[in-house]
């Protein structure tokens, strides 16, 4: 009995940690892709300066996201906003803004999309 009660609550915290993990993912998927849409919405205006702030705070997030639960669209979406990034501080908003919306189709194919909940 005392083997199977240890058992059981092994399990259960194993549960919970990994259920606060995951959240811990989906928030900071959210984060990159609200940052993200900014960024693209200032690149469409032509404000780099803008862009960059918040392919910065994308990038962040999207990093956090990945090391908590990797794939491959996360992992290209970090290189683009990379890329993103390199444009802006040249101050290059319309390629910045072509690859922060490369990062964002790539953060919405990880599945971070449906967590998402826009706020306008």
């Amino acid at each position: 009995m005392k083997t199977i009660l240890s058992t059981f609550a092994i399990g259960l915290l194993a549960f919970f940690l990994s259920v606060s993990l995951y959240a811990d993912d989906l928030q900071h998927k959210a984060e990159a892709i609200e940052h993200a849409e900014e960024a693209v919405k200032h690149g469409k205006m032509g404000h780099a300066k803008e862009l960059l702030q918040h392919a910065k705070e994308s990038l962040v997030h999207a990093k956090a996201a990945s090391e908590a639960g990797a794939d491959a669209h996360m992992d290209q979406a970090i290189k683009d906003l990379e890329e993103a990034i390199k444009h802006a501080e040249m101050d290059h908003a319309e390629e910045a803004t072509k690859y922060t919306e490369g990062a964002l189709h790539h953060m919405e194919q990880s599945g971070a999309r449906s967590i998402h909940t826009d706020t306008d």
